[in-house]
């Protein structure tokens, strides 16, 4: 493997994040703040406590895995549309590195935007409300599964895409409003009956459930379940990955 070539692409697009530091951390920050006093004020008021949990601390997780699973698609899908849009992809394409090695740079890296972006939002709500992870290793393992899971949707989504506006498409229409409904900020045995059917339709409600089990022990579905979609959702993108690169989608024309 060529170390080199992966720390070069990963030093160029993490330095990006540097360069665009109020977009890239700050204003994922700011947004996820707001939804945190509005539903916090607007909804804790009305509900107090969600499985003896303050409703404050209980939407934290799910509020995490809004912004990771947005910024991951985000972070991976401009990093390697980009050089396809000034055509410097082909110069890569062209050069001794091999499509592992790429897809490890630019997931890599967005995954690492992500997981560093998830972190300061968990400390931030520390500032709002008390806190507690009772399982410190899960938390990281889902934190991390999710974000480069996410960051290989995202790298697929950079390829499929042929304009900016394609880039935003799937996020702000398929996978922000799965995350709304996702249960992160309910708990899915609040729905009736038929609902909770429904809602177990969802692959959102596996992440956001095992990454709540992490902080307080409660999940909507079996742990070992979100555990198993969560790696059945990185084995299918890793799939469509090599794919692409198999047949040439999008990156030979």
């Amino acid at each position: 493997m060529n170390l080199y070539a992966i720390r070069a692409i990963y030093k160029f697009e993490m330095a990006r994040t540097w360069r665009t530091l109020m977009q890239s951390i700050i204003a994922p920050v700011i947004s996820t703040s707001l939804y945190f006093v509005v539903f916090g004020a607007a909804i804790g008021s009305r509900i107090k406590e969600v499985d003896g949990i303050s409703y404050g601390a209980f939407i934290v997780p799910g509020l995490i895995m809004l912004s990771l699973l947005s910024q991951s698609i985000s972070n991976a899908s401009f990093g390697i549309y980009f050089p396809r849009f000034t055509g410097t992809i082909y110069e890569l394409l062209s050069a001794p590195v091999s499509y592992l090695e790429i897809v490890v740079s630019y997931v890599g890296a967005a995954a690492t935007k992500s997981i560093l972006l998830g972190l300061i939002i968990l400390a931030t709500a520390g500032l709002f409300v008390p806190l507690q992870v009772q399982h410190p290793f899960w938390m990281i393992l889902f934190l991390v599964l999710t974000a480069v899971t996410f960051s290989l949707l995202g790298f697929i989504i950079g390829i499929w895409a042929d304009s900016f506006e394609k880039l935003q498409l799937v996020p702000l229409l398929i996978i922000t409003p799965l995350t709304f409904l996702g249960g992160s900020f309910y708990a899915v045995n609040m729905l009736p009956p038929f609902w909770k059917v429904v809602t177990l339709f969802n692959p959102i409600v596996y992440l956001v459930s095992g990454f709540r089990w992490s902080f307080y022990g409660l999940a909507d579905v079996n742990v070992e379940v979100s555990l198993a979609m969560t790696a059945l959702f990185l084995a299918v993108f890793l799939a469509i990955v090599a794919w692409i690169f198999k047949t040439g989608y999008r990156l030979k024309s």
